[in-house]
């Protein structure tokens, strides 16, 4: 053998012992999962593994891999997940690693922080990693530190970079439009980028739903194969990006959304960035949900393991066409459904200009005295008589130019100067990065729950995104608008919840255009929908149910559509339930019906809100959809099953269930029946082991199969 190759061998397994003795092994672990970097101190920061834990003394023999927290301007030419220009103008940096801090915040979780710094610049970045074990949900987040003489600025600053090889990559994106919110449309990702991203500012998941699916190698089903379901806390916009490079290893970049957005810090600032939440499952995407919905019950929504209120809103009896006297008398209809709450929708305020439209009034939040001459107060005070709580509908960021306010302080509101105002629904967004303007906004809630404190609910709505936007606070530096909007919106709910702690409030943005955990820790579920057609919300709240528990998803009772009451009932059971509908109008039989599905849901509703969810049957994949949700203990559970547009004679095999005790024996029983009919389902009555269910599966169709019919089944261990 020639000597020099002798001498380069031995030179390579000098160094691959040495890299070996002297690497630092940094584990982040769930229950199920880990995520493993290796690094030396004064080298690179590299990712080595990711997914399925595995003995960990297997993870010293590996690899180094790919680096993990790329900066731009070194030798790497793909994407970086940072990209920093020093006060000399160099826009290179070095990251290597310092240390890592590892800390357990409770039984559950474990912070890991790992420091990286450019030794010539000084520039720092602190990775931090929470890993929540019993949930196998993990979190990534980044710390820009400037400890340089001048200041830097900062194009590129993502929360996360992670990165795959596998043969092939599939990817499940959630997008859509008003009103068809969360269309899941999955595609195989090729060379080059792919950008998943909003830059509307506010509503910002209008068209984009900040959450996605990637699966390795094959696609996943719910219950086999790899996948990674991630989505990231922040209420603003936001950017994945997926880039496939030469040899056929992906890069996965998340966080804020760069565009419009670069940033400066000064000698000593630092700038965290959200978070992004993360799962593996390699057994489906069912399991990823259940994790993400564990998760997010105990630790991403507000007040996520207790109860939920069921209201009645009068948006589709009156609209803004009321008096008191009139809502008075809906209040009845919330006695008669057995409902917790009377919702007071939009239309209720303004004087001068008074909101009987959409046209004016946004921002005089007084008591239209035409309508309300006795108040809010008066509301509350005979809905309690009546032995229901009160809410009411708030669009606090929200201004039209028609208004009392405008008039005041027309230097409150985000619009470009030298340019026409540019409406949509005839209203404008407030300048809320301006302080003055935080503290209108908590004022208006502080006030309105002082004067009333059995105020029991409120609807914080959002009807619109940024367009021509431009904050006069700002002046004009307006790099940090974006930004500064997200956080300012932050603050005002920080002093919100300070103060009010538990006061349940829906998150809602014309729809679905606000559905994240930056704004769930400070809201107790969110609107999905204008779209409440239950047909269609099939598919919208089976998109939802992908990261988000039942208990977060609002899901009203409406007279929209053409489907019979009862399978709109049954539709809006599935998640959280409320009514929006003309109570007067109902037959006897209609009350009664849903007055006992109430009771029903009442009595079933931790199941529902608590239980794990296993979907069953998608309706991508057929004419029908169903799904069940299960107890811990296994002793119950409760089934949907909805045929959707279906054709002559179409048939329907047995569906196996999921989430069973084999051996345990389970009652099957038809609930939510049309008063005085008898079960339709051929199961009614039945019973069988878990093992049957789970392997043979049941019947879950009408004797008499039907367009749009559906069946909700009571399943009871013996």
């Amino acid at each position: 053998m020639n000597l020099k190759i002798i001498l380069f061998t031995f030179f390579l397994l000098c160094s691959s012992a040495l890299w070996a003795q002297n690497r630092n092994t940094i584990i982040i672990e769930t229950q199920n999962t880990n995520l493993v970097f290796t690094a030396e101190a004064g080298g690179k920061l590299f990712q080595s593994y990711f997914g399925k834990t595995q003995a960990k003394d297997s993870y010293t023999k590996l690899k180094k891999g790919p680096e993990a927290y790329i900066g731009a301007g070194m030798e790497d030419v793909f994407e970086p997940a940072i990209r920093v220009v020093h006060a000399d103008g160099n826009p290179s940096l070095d990251l290597r690693f310092n240390k890592t801090i590892t800390k357990k915040l409770d039984n559950d979780i474990t912070q890991t922080d790992i420091y990286l710094k450019d030794p010539v610049y000084q520039t720092e970045v602190i990775l931090h990693f929470k890993a929540f074990f019993k949930e196998d949900v993990l979190s990534s987040s980044s710390t820009i530190i400037n400890k340089e003489k001048g200041s830097i600025a900062l194009t590129n600053y993502a929360s996360s970079m992670l990165h795959f090889d596998a043969d092939n990559y599939y990817l499940t994106q959630f997008h859509g439009d008003y009103a068809r919110e969360m269309d899941m449309q999955e595609s195989k990702l090729t060379s080059g980028i792919k950008i998943i991203d909003s830059k509307l500012g506010s509503r910002t998941n209008m068209y984009q739903t900040p959450v996605f699916l990637l699966s390795p190698n094959q696609t996943a089903t719910e219950t086999s194969g790899e996948v990674i379901a991630g989505t990231i806390a922040w209420t603003g916009n936001f950017q994945f990006l997926f880039e496939l490079d030469r040899s056929n290893k992906l890069r996965l970049i998340t966080g804020i959304n760069p565009y419009a957005s670069s940033l400066t810090l000064k000698k000593d600032e630092q700038f965290p960035t959200p978070e992004f939440i993360f799962t593996y499952s390699d057994i489906g995407k069912g399991k990823a949900s259940r994790s993400l919905h564990n998760w997010a019950r105990n630790y991403g929504v507000l007040d996520g393991t207790k109860s939920r209120m069921i209201l009645l809103n009068n948006w589709e009896a009156t609209h803004v066409k009321f008096d008191q006297e009139k809502l008075v008398e809906l209040f009845d209809g919330s006695k008669k459904l057995g409902l917790d709450l009377f919702l007071l929708d939009d239309g209720w305020f303004g004087n001068k200009y008074a909101r009987n439209d959409d046209k004016t009034g946004l921002g005089d939040w007084q008591e239209d005295v035409k309508k309300l001459p006795d108040g809010i107060g008066y509301l509350v005070k005979e809905a309690t008589k009546k032995g229901i709580k009160f809410g009411i509908w708030l669009e606090p960021e929200m201004i039209s130019p028609k208004s009392e306010l405008y008039e005041k302080h027309p230097d409150w509101v985000l619009k470009l100067p030298n340019r026409a105002e540019n409406y949509q629904r005839n209203q404008l967004i407030l300048d809320l990065i301006n302080p003055n303007v935080q503290d209108f906004i908590f004022n208006l809630v502080d006030q309105m729950m002082t004067k009333n404190p059995d105020l029991a609910y409120i609807k914080w709505d959002n009807n619109r995104f940024m367009t021509n936007a431009y904050s006069p606070y700002l002046g004009k530096d307006q790099s940090r608008m974006f930004i500064d909007y997200t956080l300012s919106f932050y603050k005002v709910m920080q002093r919100i919840r300070a103060k009010y702690p538990h006061l349940p409030i829906m998150l809602c943005a014309g729809g679905g255009g606000r559905t994240d955990y930056g704004a769930l820790q400070y809201f107790d579920s969110f609107w999905p929908s204008d779209n409440t057609d239950a047909a269609e919300r099939v598919f919208i709240q089976w998109g939802y149910s992908h990261f988000f528990p039942s208990n977060t998803i609002s899901s009203h009772v409406t007279s929209m559509g053409k489907q019979t009451l009862k399978f709109r009932t049954d539709v809006a059971m599935m998640d959280k339930l409320g009514y929006d509908i003309s109570v007067d109008k109902m037959t006897p039989e209609e009350i009664t019906f849903s007055s006992t599905a109430v009771a029903n849901y009442n009595r079933l509703s931790k199941i529902i809100w608590f239980g794990d969810l296993y979907r069953l049957i998608s309706p991508y994949d057929e004419d029908r959809a169903v799904l069940m949700y299960t107890d811990s203990t296994k002793n119950k559970a409760v089934l949907f099953s909805y045929n959707l547009a279906l054709r002559k004679k179409q048939l329907f095999g047995p569906v196996k269930l999921q989430g069973l005790d084999p051996d345990k024996e389970y009652s099957i029983k038809e609930i939510n029946l049309i008063p005085g009919n008898a079960a339709e389902s051929p199961e009614d009555g039945k019973l069988y082991t878990g093992n049957y269910l789970m392997n043979i599966g049941l019947n879950v169709a009408p004797a008499k199969l039907r367009p749009y019919s559906s069946i909700i089944l009571e399943i009871t261990s013996k």
